[in-house]
């Protein structure tokens, strides 16, 4: 017979982490609040940002292998998944204006000591050789011809990329509706989960019991993990007709540093960094004045796009920055993929199938478990 486990939590990682059990044989139960749209789900508000050398600057050297083992997990998933979802890794471009390029040079200085300390099975040789650090201005034309002569020096990195969050949703849900009728996931929307415990769940609707119990509720989960904190990002999505941009771009910038991912036909999403805030109110006017400022700085082109929409959402983070996985008898917990989540998801499904099937973990991922005998009350 095969193994019984509930899911609480519908967004990316209980979404993803359903998906691969109910293919190893597992049967899924997947409970959450929202419908399967996920509108107000962080994976909705994100960017898709798939970047594990470019997060070195302010990441531990854990957070890079565990985004480049992922990479072709996500690969392949998306080749399973009926898209099509728009996926590349063309590499990502960081520039500065002449202003600030101190900020650059920083960049720069932070990323190279990290590359230095992180070992190769962190960040791959051959993928560090090819960083360009010193980009020209004609260099930098070559790569990204939208940006000539708006930028005379910028930073390449290769291998990174992103994927369309959105359209992966949308496949994410088809699977789901596929599975459902294939009796290998029972999704249950619009359900409040009131208590998660050691092989059951609570709900409105009574007790369910399961083998195994995944709680995947982010900062739904702060009640049972109390280090558990937001922190807010926030996006604006545009059609930009008069732009055309064929990778990641990040702006270094001395108070609002932010990232401009093309999608298709023209579509970018432009985000900011991160913001030490709960607070998930719609963006203010101010956020979004200099998100679109330093979009228009970036290339001019982007006065004329329509703005399509614009979000703001927290993200669960550790007081480490690093995920965590909570592993008890009938219970794990999984928390804290900050604002990594695209960047690490697979691969820390990857781990929480290995736990659930008792296979061995990587020597190097096992300071992010951590066993309980007890119920975890805090």
């Amino acid at each position: 017979m095969s193994q019984t486990v509930g899911i609480v939590g519908a967004g990316l990682l209980g979404r993803l982490l359903a998906l691969a059990l109910s293919g190893q044989g597992w049967q899924v139960s997947m409970f959450d609040k929202d419908g399967p749209t996920v509108p107000h789900s962080c994976a909705y508000a994100g960017a898709g940002m798939l970047s594990p050398i470019s997060e070195l600057e302010s990441a531990e050297p854990l957070i890079a292998q565990l985004g480049f083992e992922s990479l072709p997990l996500w690969r392949q998933l998306i080749t399973d998944l009926d898209g099509p979802i728009y996926f590349q890794t063309e590499g990502t471009l960081i520039v500065a204006h002449a202003l600030d390029a101190a900020d650059l040079h920083h960049f720069q200085r932070m990323l190279q000591s990290k590359l230095r300390s992180c070992q190769n099975d962190a960040v791959p040789a051959a993928v560090a050789d090819q960083i360009q650090w010193r980009l020209t201005a004609s260099q930098l034309a070559q790569l990204e011809p939208g940006l000539a002569g708006r930028f005379h020096s910028g930073i390449f990195i290769p291998e990174e990329g992103q994927l369309d969050n959105r359209k992966l949703l949308t496949a994410l849900e088809k699977a789901f509706l596929q599975a459902d009728q294939a009796n290998n996931i029972e999704c249950h929307w619009y359900t409040l989960v009131q208590e998660v415990q050691t092989g059951q769940i609570k709900t409105h609707k009574g007790l369910q019991r399961f083998e195994w119990v995944i709680d995947c509720r982010g900062l739904g989960a702060k009640p049972d993990w109390k280090t558990v904190r937001g922190v807010r990002g926030e996006i604006v999505r545009v059609f930009a007709p008069e732009v055309t941009l064929n990778r990641p771009v990040r702006l270094m910038h001395p108070r609002y540093p932010l990232y401009i991912a093309p999608r298709e036909n023209h579509h970018y999403v432009i985000g900011a960094t991160s913001i030490e805030s709960e607070d998930t109110k719609p963006m203010t006017v101010q956020s979004a004045l200099e998100l679109l400022s330093a979009a228009f700085a970036v290339h001019e082109g982007f006065a004329e796009a329509s703005i399509l929409d614009s979000l703001a959402n927290c993200r669960p983070a550790l007081p480490d920055h690093l995920p965590q996985l909570r592993l008890q008898p009938g219970l794990m917990r999984i928390n804290g993929l900050y604002r990594h989540g695209f960047l690490i998801a697979p691969q820390v499904v990857q781990l929480a199938c290995q736990l659930l099937n008792d296979q061995p973990i990587p020597a190097c991922y096992q300071a992010l478990i951590q066993r309980e005998a007890a119920p975890i009350c805090s």
